[in-house]
């Protein structure tokens, strides 16, 4: 594992890093939010769009017709524009259909050129008494003008960027608006100056309306303004103004608070808007129902029984005109169907709506789910907490979408959704990190003392890796070179030739403990600790160390033959092995440890090691471990002991071979007189011990195991002579390390 893995490592597991870098991700993107750039505000906004795309609004009465200056109109009436008392026909048609009032969707900043008074002078130089007969009729305005006293209109002005004089147009008339709260003109839509229509229109108009359309930062027209400021002053939309005439209203009220306009009110109806006095709408289709010819009108080929109690407007759909919005709905929308589409919106109450506290609900949310994801999934994992992410955000769209179609309420689950997701990526990638890491670590630590399919396990499952120090029973084993400070002796001046003899034992005898599912804990010399149980759980842990043990045992036999060829001298080891409860885990201090394995286990486990040579065996195992591995591998019990710092005596077993070696009629037959031997031992029989002694020595002989009872055969012979008296345990104390 690389340093910067280490210290990498070491962040995670002490200060939770991948929480805090999470909550750090979080509070940036809510503080995002707050700030909301243009990107963002453009990804709320085209989620809105998803919604009017998907659903289409709930059919409602047209109160609203449009007469269209369209393309077929151009065609039979001649370019735009045309003369005023065009217009004027247009309006006493509709008027004297029944239309409740006319809103007109196109501007007139200055004088009919086609007025008889303008015609006049160009046809004086052919015919003055024309000339004169022309000057004598009513301008194309004032007849204009006079049809507006007839029919209740609405002149359109438009918002203009800078600041602007008309020659003609007297001083503004501002439109009766009142307020409620703070003076709301900080948060209207501004505009320095004002294109108006030329005075004499003004002076008849029943009201005048501003036509201005600012479209979102990507050009599409959500929202339309209610109340907009020009020339310093604050003056209705055409719509709004609009249904101010035609429902004989007097007054606008304006309902605003400190972050901005809450409502607009009109006859009693509070229209919901945003801090801009804007409206939500939901935008329908483009729909040529609602739209009549301007050309039809004139010529008399229009019904015009739809004109009765209903608003009209006038306004153009040729292309050449200019005068097309891209809607949620629609790349292309007429501009006067918009405002066709808030008048109808507004008097069948449609409005969409999002509260002045979205915003605030939004945050809140997103703070919720994103501090719950921070806490669970490290807890619980990435598979869980990702399937109750999922729900928390089909519940999150699901109550959005739930809003927007029974309650016309715009809430924005995008967001939420997004930082909640990009606080997942950071916990699972830093997740996935650590765990790589743990990896890597798990196969640096283990991957020379553990056989591959272990470190396999503990890398799918770093859990099974419990460090810090757990109590457990396990089996230890302690290996040893006999006499191998006189053989080191031999290479005093040859150290390198030293290291490789240790290296060319140690590497035969560690494949056997890693071949065994064991675990090797440290070397000493020629001397190896290794341990069963741990970090893996093993159920057959002492079974295991022991076979590792044999294995050993074989192993060396085969390196011997090597020596032997090569003339070297055979090397010999005694193996202890015991099994007891110990605690396992990370042992040393802050600046170094080991994961290695302590308690009075392993203590008798190197004391057991350390007899072989006195017993004669290569292999000693405690009682524990041999009950474990009863008629399973071939084990005889070779005294009652008290080592040296136990009070307690403790019965050790000599381990001889392997389950075939246990099974065999000559290990049998050795077997049953060797527990004859022993009882006859414990009962002070000495003439029968040494008679028994001489009969196992010649059967042991097979096994390699004669020594030992060569040893009892001299015991009794000094008993014999020496009685340990009545009291005497049959223990054998060992008084050496």
């Amino acid at each position: 594992m690389s340093g910067w893995e280490a210290v990498l490592l070491k962040a995670l597991n002490r200060t939770n890093v991948s929480r805090l870098l999470a909550l750090v991700l979080l509070l940036a993107m809510v503080a995002l939010r707050v700030v909301d750039p243009a990107p963002l505000e453009t990804l709320r906004l085209k989620t809105f769009d998803l919604y009017q795309i998907a659903l289409a609004p709930k059919p409602t009465p047209q109160q609203v017709i449009i007469v269209d200056i369209d393309e077929k109109s151009l065609n039979e009436l001649g370019q735009w524009p045309w003369p005023r008392s065009t217009l004027a026909k247009i309006i006493d048609k509709v008027g004297q259909a029944g239309a409740v009032a006319v809103g007109l969707d196109v501007l007139f900043p200055e004088h009919d050129r086609t007025s008889p008074g303008n015609v006049a002078g160009i046809v004086e130089a052919y015919d003055k008494e024309t000339a004169d007969r022309l000057r004598t009729m009513k301008s194309n305005d004032e007849v204009f003008a006079d049809a507006m006293t007839r029919t209740r209109v609405v002149l359109g002005q438009s918002g203009f960027h800078k600041e602007l004089n008309q020659w003609h147009a007297s001083e503004l008339k501002q439109s009766p608006i009142a307020m409620l709260g703070p003076d709301p003109k900080a948060f209207l839509d501004f505009y320095p100056g004002m294109v108006r229509n030329v005075p004499e229109l003004e002076a008849k108009a029943q009201g005048q309306g501003m036509v201005s359309l600012r479209p979102e930062r990507d050009g599409v027209v959500r929202k339309m303004p209610l109340v907009m400021v020009a020339q310093g002053k604050m003056l209705p939309s055409l719509s709004l103004e609009l249904l101010r005439v035609a429902t004989g209203q007097s007054t606008i009220l304006i309902r605003s608070g400190d972050v901005g306009v809450d409502s607009v009110v009109l006859a009693g109806v509070a229209m919901p808007t945003d801090r801009n006095a804007k409206a939500w709408l939901h935008f329908h289709a483009h729909d040529q129902q609602i739209f009549v010819s301007a050309a039809d009108l004139l010529a008399d080929r229009a019904d015009m029984s739809v004109f009765k109690g209903r608003i009209v407007l006038l306004g153009a759909s040729a292309t050449g005109l200019f005068d097309l919005k891209a809607t949620p709905v629609e790349a292309a929308m007429p501009g006067v169907e918009a405002h066709a589409q808030l008048i109808n919106a507004i008097l069948s109450k449609t409005l969409l709506q999002r509260p002045a506290w979205a915003n605030g609900m939004e945050v809140s949310l997103t703070l919720l789910i994103g501090l719950a994801l921070i806490g669970l999934l490290p807890r619980f994992g990435a598979m869980i907490t990702v399937f109750a992410g999922s729900l928390v955000a089909a519940a999150v769209v699901g109550a959005s979408w739930w809003a927007f179609t029974q309650k016309a309420l715009i809430f924005d689950y995008a967001f939420p959704l997004m930082a909640s997701l990009a606080v997942t990526s950071v916990l699972i990638v830093l997740g996935y990190l650590q765990e790589e890491i743990d990896r890597r670590r798990i196969r640096t630590a283990f991957g020379q003392y553990l056989s591959q399919d272990m470190v396999q396990q503990l890398t799918e499952d770093p859990d099974k890796l419990i460090l810090g120090g757990e109590t457990k029973d396990m089996t230890i084993l302690f290996s040893d070179v006999r006499g191998f400070t006189t053989i080191s002796e031999q290479y005093k001046s040859n150290p390198q030739g030293l290291t490789m003899l240790i290296n060319s034992l140690l590497t035969p005898l560690s494949e056997a403990v890693v071949a065994n599912k064991g675990t090797i804990d440290k070397y000493m010399g020629d001397n190896i600790m290794a341990f069963w149980n741990a970090p893996l759980a093993d159920d057959e842990h002492a079974y295991n160390a022991c076979r590792a043990a044999l294995d050993m045992t074989r192993r060396l036999s085969l390196l011997n033959e090597e020596r032997v060829a090569a003339g070297d001298v055979a090397l010999e080891i005694g193996v202890g092995i015991n099994t007891g409860e110990c605690v396992v885990g990370n042992m040393g201090s802050d600046f170094r440890f080991d994961y290695t394995v302590l308690g009075d286990a392993v203590n008798l486990s190197a004391r057991l090691e350390g007899q072989t040579k006195s017993y004669g065996t290569k292999i000693i195992i405690g009682r524990q471990t041999a009950e474990a591995v009863q008629n399973r591998l071939a084990a005889l019990q070779i005294d009652r002991v008290r080592v040296k710092g136990k009070n307690e005596p403790e019965d050790i077993f000599a381990l001889l071979g392997d389950g075939e070696m246990a099974a065999s009629d000559s290990f049998q037959d050795l077997a049953r007189q060797h527990g004859a031997l022993l009882q006859a031992y414990y009962e002070q029989r000495w003439d029968d011990v040494g008679k028994m002694a001489k009969k196992c020595f010649d059967k042991a002989r097979e096994f390699e195991f004669e020594e030992f009872y060569a040893i009892y055969a001299d015991r009794a012979a000094e008993f014999s002579v020496r009685s340990p008296g009545e009291n005497w345990d049959g223990v054998n104390d060992i008084l050496e390390k």
